[in-house]
Formats: C-alpha cells, structure tokens, sequence
C-alpha cells in the first residue's frame, strides 16, 4: 500500500520554515537584528537546543548570519543582487540613471495597480500613514527625512502588492537608491516648486490606491517617475551648462 509513516515535524524545523517565511515576505529585513536566544524561544514556545539547531542550519543557507559580540542578524542576501562592479558602473554613466527609472516607471505602475487589486485593509492603511508623514515632513522642510519617507511609501506599495520577487528585487534597488548610487534625491529639491508637485503626486498614488483603482494607480506611477526624470534630465542640463560657462571664465581670467 502506498502509504508510509506520519512522524512529527522536529520543533528546530517548525522554527526553519517561521524564519524562512517572514524573510520571505520582508517582514525580517536585510541586517535586522533578531532578539537574544533567551527572548526569541520564549517567544517562539521551543527549547534553546532546538533554537541553535535552527540558526545553525539558517546560518549554513546564508540567510542568517553571526558578528561577534553582537549577536544573529538576517544576512544582507539583498546585495549579491549587484556585483560590485556593476554598482561602480551604475553609477559612473548617466544611461544607468534613466534606466533604472525606466525599469522602476514599468514595475512600481504594475506593482501600484497590483496592490489597488490585493491590499488588505491594513496594507492600505500604512500605506496612508505613511502618506500623512509625508505630508508633516513637507512642512519641515528636510530633504533628507521625505527622500526616506519617499522610498518608504513606494516600498510599501510593492509590500502591499504581495509578490515576494517584485518585493525583494525592487528592495535591492531601493537600497542602492539610497546609497545615492544612481542619483542624489536632495538634486530633485533644487528646482522650483518640485517638493510640492512630488508631494502632489504621492497623493494622487496614495488615493488611487485607497480607492481601489488599479487604472488610475498605475497612471499616477507613471505620471510621477515621468516627473523625475524629466527633472533629472534638467538638472543634468543645468550641470553641464555650469561646468562650459566655468571653463569659459577660467580662460577669460588667465587673458
């Protein structure tokens, strides 16, 4: 007969596939620390033998990792998407930054129409706080705390869509975003009126989504990465025309 013996799962499995399902679903984020041994099995109800079993084994798939003194942190698996060298070519042609806005325009307006469809409540709700910060941060004018709220609320928008390789992937390019590695967001504040067109345009996103309207989610993605690339185009135009009218006046002082 076809059947074969049912045995228990090992409690250091159980504790495997948690771990494994919140990376996953980056809800345990790349260099996020994880609480103590003694914290972590009482949270998850099992024994501190079986906890190491566990974290050993996460640790020999590379998804957790140890630093001395400082204890378990879910590896930053994120970077292996770009090789070193492609992040220094990235960020050495201008080609890579319209690129990649390109690439974000096709997939953050898919991702916004998916999460107008799938989110739940509570996707829409942090995905409207977020929106609110946006909006209290606006005030205070600080380029460096809304260009953090910014990718924040476009994260979440991909979080909301509930795809995990979309989610993972465009993470890994958020996070070279922030490193400035294809452009310096603080440029976009430059220009007149832009903080409160960007802050328009996140408001547009943010009803459409709450509003269930995947067509006009979608749109307002669009509507906003058209925005900023033309704006970085102007801006590049702008560098470039400074640095000609620089060469032309260090020659007119040396006749």
């Amino acid at each position: 007969m076809p059947f074969q013996r049912i045995d228990s799962e090992k409690l250091s499995h159980s504790v495997v596939r948690q771990i494994e399902e919140l990376v996953l679903r980056g809800i345990l984020r790349p260099g996020e620390r994880l609480p103590s041994e003694r914290e972590l099995s009482e949270r998850l109800g099992v024994s501190r033998p079986s906890l190491r079993e566990a974290i050993s084994e996460l640790q020999d798939r590379g998804l957790l990792t140890t630093r001395a003194g400082a204890g378990i942190y879910v590896a930053e698996v994120l970077g292996s998407a770009f090789s070193p060298a492609l992040i220094q070519l990235f960020a050495a042609h201008d080609e890579a930054v319209f690129d990649y806005l390109a690439f974000r325009r096709d997939l953050e307006g898919l991702a916004a129409a998916r999460a107008a469809l799938s989110a739940t409540r509570t996707d829409l709700k942090v995905i409207n706080r977020l929106f609110e910060k946006m909006e209290a941060a606006h005030g205070k004018r600080n380029p460096a705390d809304e260009a953090d709220l910014d990718a924040q609320f476009h994260l979440a928008i991909i979080e909301a869509s509930h795809n995990v390789i979309m989610l993972h992937m465009m993470r890994s390019m958020f996070d070279l975003l922030q490193e400035g590695v294809f452009y310096n967001r603080s440029i976009m504040f430059r220009q007149r009126n832009t903080r409160d067109i960007l802050l328009e345009h996140h408001r547009a996103i943010n009803q459409a989504i709450q509003a269930r309207d995947p067509d006009a989610a979608r749109a307002a993605i669009e509507v906003h990465l058209d925005f900023v690339r033309d704006a970085l185009s102007q801006e590049k135009k702008v560098e470039r025309n400074e640095s000609i009218a620089q060469l032309r006046y260090a020659h007119e002082e040396e006749r």
